[in-house]
């Protein structure tokens, strides 16, 4: 697995009002807390698991172009994520939800080629939103290059009784591409590992024959 690093996070425990609705964060949730890494893809689902450990909602959260490799600044890495609650203490609890989750998950590479096929057992409010499904429902995240990226989410669509909820289309922000699937925890493993191996087909072969 490639670690997620952790660029910057700060707290703001009683942002200004006109911030706060411009950032989208709910009336009556006034605290923030920003967070930036290397890893987008990863960071939302760390901001999903804070809507499952606290009483917070993911306001925001942007890729920038062109990945971490090519920030501009030295905090800024591949995505800023930002949470609002009612209170400061539950937004660091937020954090400390998602930063826990940050260790834990990551990006594979085989042969110098990344991506991502991580099974979200229980979804929480962010993912449940972008993908369109019930709260607790579970959801494959599926994300790599854009060739490999299409290529796997046709075999991952097909290895199991699932259903394509949102298709990132190639390119993203960040020039990769892939999609959100919904099914049983099972059927999303297996699309996972569908996914992986047809990913790890094309990084040990680039050019079909």
């Amino acid at each position: 697995m490639i670690p997620v690093k952790v660029l910057a996070v700060r707290y703001l425990a009683n942002a200004s009002s006109a911030l706060a609705k411009g950032l989208g964060a709910p009336k009556g949730y006034p605290s923030l807390a920003m967070l930036t890494t290397d890893c987008d893809d990863a960071t939302y689902i760390a901001l999903d698991a804070a809507t499952k450990a606290a009483d917070v909602q993911v306001s925001y959260g942007r890729s920038f172009y062109a990945g971490a490799a090519n920030a501009s600044t030295p905090n800024a890495g591949e995505v800023i994520g930002i949470l609002a609650g009612a209170t400061p203490s539950a937004v660091r609890s937020g954090v400390e939800a998602a930063l826990g989750t940050l260790q834990r998950i990551g990006f594979e590479e085989v042969n110098g080629v990344p991506y991502l096929a991580h099974t979200v057992a229980s979804v929480g409010s962010f993912l449940a939103k972008e993908a369109g499904v019930s709260a607790g429902s579970a959801v494959a995240y599926l994300i790599a290059p854009p060739l490999e990226g299409m290529y796997a989410m046709d075999a991952a669509l097909k290895a199991a009784d699932v259903k394509l909820c949102k298709l990132y289309a190639p390119p993203s922000e960040t020039n990769f591409g892939g999609g959100l699937l919904s099914g049983t925890q099972s059927a999303c493993e297996a699309a996972c590992a569908a996914f992986a191996q047809s990913v790890a087909e094309v990084a040990r072969m680039p050019i079909e024959g």
